[in-house]
């Protein structure tokens, strides 16, 4: 049997991951998952016209770069093409959402205090990245359609497949309100997903048992959306909005289908 495959996105966006003995990615690959963490391109430690691929292009080519990652793995026959997942925090939150909405590769993903409006992120994050996303994307608001046509929360039409959103409530770099409109709109549109608000938390969770309640929350969820669906033992449940509906919705069509 293939694992399922979680891809993750890497935050900043022009940050990288690391190589290092991570705890995060073990949690992960100790319960079946197979990982593919990507350096996609814009980030560093691959030289400079590397991390400038990404000067206009966040929201395009990071997730042409995930999508392609997890493209490869199960065409090589080493992760399930069914259960493929992604997730990401802060600017990897954004490539998550983005491969969801713009994507079909993936079966399901977490966006962790992720970007779902670009030009609502232009408007409310902090002074000192207030202007961050004019070289990324470009000037706000003199190209507010590149920011819209990059977001997810306007291209929920095209959005499909499972999502949970968790976030921290004093958040100030990406506030509640995006992971709060993002949850509104699947809502409305019968996708199953949750939100979970950290309380206290900012922009990265900091309290441990948040940091475990947020690993816990994001396999169960995954268990339970993916097919088959399956309850990871010792593992706390929480609601997942629509879940059902939708189940009851895809039951007629797999029985035509056979």
């Amino acid at each position: 049997e293939l694992p399922p495959l979680l891809v993750k996105a890497h935050g900043g966006p022009t940050a990288c991951t690391g190589s290092s003995f991570n705890p995060g990615i073990q949690f992960w690959t100790s319960r079946g998952f197979a990982v593919m963490d990507v350096d996609y391109r814009g980030s560093t430690g691959y030289g400079r016209a590397y991390r400038e691929a990404l000067k206009g292009n966040w929201g395009i080519v990071d997730i042409e770069d995930v999508c392609a990652a997890a493209g490869h793995l199960a065409e090589q026959g080493l992760a399930d093409p069914k259960r493929l997942c992604i997730d990401g925090g802060s600017a990897g939150g954004f490539t998550t959402l983005g491969a969801l909405a713009f994507r079909d590769v993936f079966a399901a993903g977490c966006s962790l205090y992720g970007v779902a409006d670009c030009s609502a992120l232009a408007a409310d994050t902090h002074k000192f990245e207030s202007r961050y996303l004019d070289g990324l994307i470009g000037k706000y608001p003199e190209d507010k359609d590149k920011y819209d046509s990059r977001s997810a929360i306007y291209s929920t039409d095209t959005l499909s497949c499972p999502v949970l959103l968790l976030q921290g409530d004093e958040d100030k770099i990406v506030p509640p309100n995006q992971a709060e409109t993002m949850h509104k709109a699947l809502l409305d549109k019968k996708i199953p997903t949750a939100l979970k608000m950290y309380k206290g938390e900012q922009h990265g969770f900091r309290q441990a048992e948040n940091i475990q309640d947020a690993l816990n929350s994001e396999l169960y969820f995954f268990a339970r959306v993916l097919s088959p669906a399956f309850i990871p033992p010792g593992v706390p449940a929480f609601n997942i909005d629509n879940l059902e509906d939708a189940r009851a919705a895809a039951a007629p069509a797999a029985q035509t289908a056979v």
